[in-house]
């Protein structure tokens, strides 16, 4: 599939989220610095932020173009592993006993990614929900949120999400 060529103008951008994520990586429902960043990024673009759903999450919510339509979600992870990092990149961990070994700096990265790209386009009828869940890595931070109301308030009809391979091609 081919890149979209505005998004290939966030690279440079959000590599260096995601970089920095990498090298600060906080375990669940300890991402009070990652959740900032998130909530400071979706605000600059113009998007409604809520913050504090299970514990630190962060909502962005996107309206389209078209009236009607569904009420979807988009969901990544911000969570680290309580693990130490074995390796010598330039954007390793800065923090002992924590590490982005699941690659979550990567999810939180594509959905503000997404979040950009559909903010600026709003090429979609109905409305979209950023989920930056906490605690996935076994806390239940998917959960929490659901406790905190996340679906009723936010009328999320579909949640999508996904995880990265890193060993495949």
């Amino acid at each position: 599939m081919p890149n979209i060529e505005r998004i290939d103008g966030f690279a440079e951008e959000l590599t260096a989220i995601r970089r920095d994520l990498h090298a600060h990586p906080e375990i669940g429902f300890e991402e009070v610095r990652t959740s900032g960043i998130v909530a400071d990024k979706l605000k600059g673009w113009g998007i409604e932020v809520h913050r504090g759903l299970g514990g630190t999450g962060v909502i962005g919510v996107l309206k389209g173009k078209g009236n009607g339509g569904k009420r979807i979600g988009l969901r990544a992870d911000m969570d680290a592993l309580p693990m130490e990092e074995n390796t010598n990149l330039k954007w390793r961990s800065t923090i002992p006993g924590r590490f982005h070994g699941c690659g979550h700096d990567g999810h939180t990265t594509m959905l503000l990614g997404a979040a950009q790209h559909l903010c600026e386009t709003r090429n979609f009828t109905g409305s979209v929900a950023v989920i930056f869940q906490p605690a996935e890595e076994g806390g239940a931070g998917g959960k929490a949120m659901v406790d905190d109301g996340m679906m009723d308030r936010f009328g999320v009809q579909e949640v999508y999400g996904m995880h990265n391979q890193p060993g495949m091609p």
